[in-house]
């Protein structure tokens, strides 16, 4: 069975960065994709961005585009996601995420099938 972590949250100042890591057991032959969302208090999950293990093609909420990068590590079945320039409105628990099966509706939460617990960002003005 997979299980995800995620680490690397924190309490940062406006502008500053943070990277966060979802390390999975029994990742390698069974997903499809990663994706990281995230929900701030009061509002409901959104996505963040994703990226598809086999040929590492990655998809990015307009919120994140540029600021954000999702990476992943196939020798350490860990995805990483580089937070940069980051905003008040970037606090979140941020989740990731996997989907077993080929989808073409990464953005979805209802696609995913196994979630990590969560981790928290803060970001100070």
């Amino acid at each position: 069975q997979v299980h995800l972590v995620e680490s690397g949250g924190g309490l940062v100042q406006a502008g500053g960065s943070l990277r966060l890591s979802c390390a999975a057991s029994g990742r390698a032959f069974s997903s499809h994709a990663t994706g990281w969302f995230r929900q701030a208090p009061g509002k409901e999950r959104e996505f963040v961005a994703a990226i598809v293990w086999s040929g590492g093609g990655t998809e990015y909420a307009d919120s994140v585009k540029g600021r954000f990068t999702i990476s992943r590590d196939n020798t350490k079945n860990t995805v990483y996601l580089q937070m940069n320039s980051l905003k008040p409105e970037d606090t979140a628990v941020y989740y990731c995420a996997d989907t077993y099966y080929s989808s073409a509706y990464l953005s979805t939460a209802s696609e995913y099938d196994i979630w990590g617990q969560g981790t928290q960002v803060t970001v100070s003005s």
